[in-house]
């Protein structure tokens, strides 16, 4: 069974970058894809971007597209995610999340990390 740890969070300034990093434990890392999602205080966990085996890559278009970039190494069993230009609205617990299938629903991810906190400040 696959284990995820988040790491990278922080506070920043609004314009900023960050870049959140998820190593993977047990389990075959080039068999799952791999999400992140958010949690800001009070709203639901929100898809932010995913990637499959081989590199393909889908974002949450509305709210990050453009400034946010996932990447794996799957020799390293890593998923990164860049963030620039961030945004107050960016603000929230960042999880990575490892699904056998292809989703980019929280429904379709079976495990998750315990998450790293994002603040961007104003």
């Amino acid at each position: 069974q696959v284990q995820l740890a988040e790491s990278g969070g922080g506070l920043v300034q609004v314009g900023g970058s960050l870049t959140l990093s998820c190593v993977a434990s047990g389990g075959t890392f080039s068999d799952y894809a791999m999400g992140w999602f958010r949690q800001a205080p009070g709203k639901e966990r929100e898809f932010v971007a995913a990637i499959r085996w081989n590199g393909a890559t889908e974002y949450n278009v509305d709210s990050v597209k453009g400034r946010f970039t996932i990447s794996r190494n799957n020799a390293k069993n890593t998923v990164n995610l860049q963030m620039d230009n961030l945004k107050p609205d960016d603000t929230g617990v960042y999880y990575c999340a490892a699904a056998g299938l292809w989703s980019v629903e929280v429904q379709g991810y079976h495990t998750w990390g315990q998450g790293t906190l994002v603040t961007v400040s104003s």
